[in-house]
């Protein structure tokens, strides 16, 4: 089933925000109560004997099979959960309903699987004032949206819906699955906002002017080669090699001079929590103290923060609704963007410099740039087109190796950012996009090469024309880009 979100503005009272708070703060003590138990849990099912034998087995379905009894016997399930949370829910009734309480739960056992599956070292405890949303089961009990007011345990709070907002009224006539209540940091002040999660597709926007459909899907296939922090693009209308989200690199040197700031303030404040080196102090509990200033500091912080994940996502939305015209068929490779944000495991050496390689790899600009944020919104889009991003078989296609005109592969270097054809040369990113563009077959593990032979000239004229542009760009270029 499709669903979609429709985020509204809460026009609260003082007295409204402060019953809002208390709840969010509840919802966390309940969260954290109920991961501790997971902890206890597991750590008691670690040390039972039955487990120290099943983990000794080769993996299988007779190996799952068993630690999912296991877990059912120590109380390792969601149910379980609930069951659990009921005591503590009681204690709360007159703010946190039954339902939401159950939804509570099911966060905290969602986060508590990555560290049971081996996904996750570590399982973080939510410290004070970082529950920022809880949501219910269903709209017609516990958290509900209705007569444009969000009800909740006698709480009644008028939703901001402006008569001129076309979208809004049309997403309304859609059914709601149920709310969230999200609390965001926005200039210094807490607001408050209700998420509806509505049952089908978002309303087809239309230009005013035109009558057009706005962000209409085409025909034909797209290929697309996503790095770190750039994406190549090939369609048999256009080639593009684009930045991912060029906006956000002006915010993240502010982002910078903020965090060294606040280490300079937090170290002021407390210059007996650190040793003479410099690093904290490790073995003694240490009291912080927040200096107005630090505070300050932080809310500015937060707000850089804000508008970088807002610029971002902003900047994706127009990326994947320009994408969406090319065609209707996308492919793209499989990335392991987890691999990629962990640091190196062999320690190198430069040979230039006799230097050794720092292990650091892809995390500051995967964080910055959110491919895989890009691609998720990308699929999301084609899902309410009842079509998919298809995933191409990396290891048997070879994007970046293969060479159509002489039918084989060529290993080249990272470094390598162009392809030599004799007279013609063909950068790296681009003709990888136009290779994925060709795949075939079930499994999409076949190139086309007759078909690639065929379409290669409009490719190159429409290759040459994107190099133009990139060179003639006045903004700075990623060094990726070769150019």
């Amino acid at each position: 089933m499709l669903n979609f979100i429709l985020t509204l503005k809460l026009d609260t009272e003082k007295y409204q925000e402060d019953i809002l708070v208390k709840r969010l703060e509840i919802s966390r003590n309940i969260y954290n109560g109920c991961l501790g138990e997971l902890y206890k849990r597991y750590n008691h099912m670690k040390d039972s004997k039955k487990y120290q034998k099943i983990v000794k087995l080769s993996k299988g379905k007779e190996r799952n099979k068993k630690f999912r009894e296991l877990n059912k016997k120590y109380g390792l399930t969601e149910y379980s959960l609930h069951e659990y949370v009921k005591g503590m829910q009681k204690h709360f009734k007159k703010n946190i309903d039954s339902f939401t309480a159950q939804k509570i739960a099911t966060r905290s056992f969602i986060a508590f699987k990555k560290l049971m599956f081996h996904q996750a070292n570590k399982v973080y405890f939510k410290k004070y004032g970082e529950m920022n949303s809880v949501e219910g089961k269903s709209n017609k009990t516990g958290i509900r949206f209705k007569d444009n007011k969000l009800i909740w345990n006698k709480l009644k709070i008028p939703v901001i819906i402006k008569k001129n907002d076309e979208y809004a009224h049309m997403a309304l006539e859609n059914k709601i699955k149920y709310c969230r209540i999200v609390r965001k940091f926005i200039r210094g002040k807490y607001k408050f906002y209700i998420q509806l999660i509505l049952d089908g597709i978002p309303p087809i926007k239309i230009n005013k002017k035109t009558g057009e459909i706005k962000n209409s899907i085409s025909r034909g296939d797209v290929g697309i080669d996503i790095g770190t922090q750039t994406i190549a693009i090939s369609s048999q209308y256009d080639v593009k090699l684009l930045e991912l989200a060029p906006e956000v690199k002006i915010i993240e040197k502010e982002r910078r001079k903020l965090l060294r700031k606040l280490d300079r303030q937090r170290r002021s404040n407390n210059p007996n929590n650190y040793n003479k080196d410099g690093t904290i102090r490790k073995g003694v509990k240490l009291r912080w103290n927040n200096s107005n200033r630090y505070i300050k500091t932080k809310n500015r912080l937060k707000e850089v923060q804000r508008k970088q994940a807002v610029i971002r996502k902003q900047s994706h939305e127009k990326l994947a609704n320009y994408i969406l015209s090319l065609g209707n068929r996308f492919l793209v490779e499989n990335m392991n963007y987890k691999g990629l944000q962990a640091k190196a495991k062999k320690t190198t050496i430069n040979e230039k410099t006799m230097k050794y390689n720092k292990k650091k790899r892809f995390g500051k600009s995967l964080a910055n740039k959110a491919p895989a944020m890009f691609l998720t919104i990308l699929d999301n889009k084609l899902k309410w087109h009842d079509k998919n991003l298809l995933e191409i078989d990396t290891y048997k296609v070879k994007a970046s190796q293969y060479n159509h005109i002489e039918n084989k592969y060529i290993k080249k270097k990272i470094s390598d950012r162009w392809n030599d054809f004799g007279e013609l040369k063909i950068q790296r990113d681009l003709y990888s996009a136009f290779i994925i563009q060709n795949v075939i077959g079930k499994n999409l593990n076949k190139i086309d090469r007759e078909k690639m032979i065929n379409t290669f000239d409009n490719f190159k004229k429409l290759h040459d024309k994107e190099i133009e542009r990139v060179k003639n760009s006045k903004s700075k270029l990623i060094a990726s880009m070769g150019i």
